[in-house]
């Protein structure tokens, strides 16, 4: 039972931040920009993974960037959405191995 409360909290909250992203309710932070632009395109550049990497170290985020970053995750997860380092390195085993 707690795991499927919790798994409607994650979909409601994906849903939720679908909604307000389509909607354009939320205020444009730099985490909130890169994951909305990365759903729109369902692909994640080395760039923009890099850049997300900075802004979750080096600054202060609220509520809102970390389930944004949290949605994303689970767009990557679930193949939803494509990182681009790992395309690279995929086709870098492939040809070193041929």
């Amino acid at each position: 039972m707690k795991q499927t409360k919790s798994a409607i909290s994650l979909v409601t909250k994906i849903y939720c931040f679908r909604v307000c992203t389509l909607k354009g309710n939320f205020t444009m932070t730099l985490i909130s920009k890169i994951v909305r632009k990365a759903l729109a395109t369902g692909y994640l550049t080395v760039d923009a993974e890099e850049q997300l990497r900075q802004q979750l170290q080096m600054t202060k985020y609220g509520l809102e960037d970390f389930e944004a970053f949290i949605t994303l995750q689970t767009e990557v997860m679930e193949g939803r959405v494509k990182q681009q380092a790992w395309e690279l390195l995929r086709n870098n085993n492939c040809s070193t191995a041929a």
